[in-house]
């Protein structure tokens, strides 16, 4: 991605020209390589937060304030899930191209699985504040 990015800026700088698909495909790329480590952060539980009010707070309140937010967070990303995939559906119909001879859908596809695959792992931080767990399990 960065000799990409860095040719495409010696060529614009220096010839006056570029690679016609350098830039779309730096844009895919951007957007896969964020949501895929958005997905891998929320795995680890280590995802942006805003934990001000969690940092003051101790026990059952604490416990309570994850559960809404993680609610909260599941509900935001199950939205964004699904009109990720009216927009990939849309995209499909309309058969754009992202780059070279890429259906802009397949690129786009990331959005929809991305933000469904948090919302799951936002729901099950959810449940795993629920239930309690067994004797001898972390």
């Amino acid at each position: 991605m960065i000799g990409l990015a860095g040719t495409q800026i010696l060529l614009r700088n220096l010839w006056d020209a570029s690679i016609g698909w350098g830039d779309p495909l730096l844009r895919v790329t951007v957007m896969w390589v964020g949501l895929l480590g958005a997905m891998a952060a929320s795995r680890d539980d280590n995802h942006i937060t805003i934990d001000l009010v969690s940092r003051l707070l101790e026990g059952r309140a604490k416990s309570v304030t994850r559960i809404i937010t993680g609610l909260f967070s599941s509900v935001v990303c199950l939205a964004l899930a699904w009109h990720g995939m009216r927009f990939v559906l849309f995209e499909r119909e309309d058969q754009a191209i992202a780059f070279a001879s890429v259906p802009a859908w397949m690129c786009e596809l990331i959005i929809p699985v991305a933000f469904g695959i948090m919302a799951l792992r936002f729901l099950t931080g959810v449940l795993a504040q629920l239930v309690p767990a067994a004797p001898g399990e972390p």
